[in-house]
């Protein structure tokens, strides 16, 4: 699969910290497409943070139905995968964390208009946008000069998630036309 691309300290700081034996997370996330060609966004209104749909695989968890799962609990909607756009890593040298992200492209099947939010979510305000392509990639360049730090999550953190989506839209917008889109 191919790299979409590396987060690194440098994106964020401009300093590079190297990992040294990280500890690896891995993820799945990604662009879900509903029947209007607008895509699921999820704000947290109190970081004043755009992400897209996705989070970490639980231990022996197929990457596709980790994604499912995922975009069950962020968008309240069944997905169809329709394609893996690739990887991202995100090298959090100052951590020492790495985290690898499978990403995926799905349509809506079926919206069930429930989302189920953690704890830790519904603090941070959380709600499901539905916006334009183009739309989420200016939303989500945006925010990066005005992220908030959370009781959970660092400004460091936060930083690392907004590019990652980023980096992420990009390359589907940039990709789309081969995609079938």
């Amino acid at each position: 699969m191919e790299l979409i691309y590396k987060v690194t300290d440098m994106d964020i700081s401009n300093e590079l910290t190297l990992l040294n034996n990280p500890d690896i997370r891995y993820g799945a996330r990604g662009i879900v497409i509903n029947d209007k060609g607008e895509i699921a966004l999820f704000n947290k209104s109190n970081k004043n943070e755009y992400k897209l749909p996705g989070g970490g695989v639980e231990e022996n968890e197929d990457l596709e139905l980790a994604f499912k799962r995922e975009a069950m609990e962020e968008t309240g909607c069944e997905i169809e995968i329709i394609k893996k756009l690739g990887t991202i890593e995100e090298h959090k040298g100052k951590t020492n964390f790495k985290q690898v992200s499978h990403v995926f492209v799905a349509k809506v099947i079926k919206d069930t208009g429930k989302l189920n939010l953690t704890e830790k979510e519904a603090k941070e305000g959380a709600k499901l946008m539905w916006v334009k392509p183009s739309e989420a990639l200016r939303l989500i360049t945006e925010c990066y000069d005005n992220l908030i730090p959370s009781e959970t999550e660092t400004l460091y953190m936060s930083k690392f998630i907004v590019t990652r989506d980023r980096k992420i839209l990009e390359y589907y917008l940039e990709n789309e036309k081969n995609l079938g889109d």
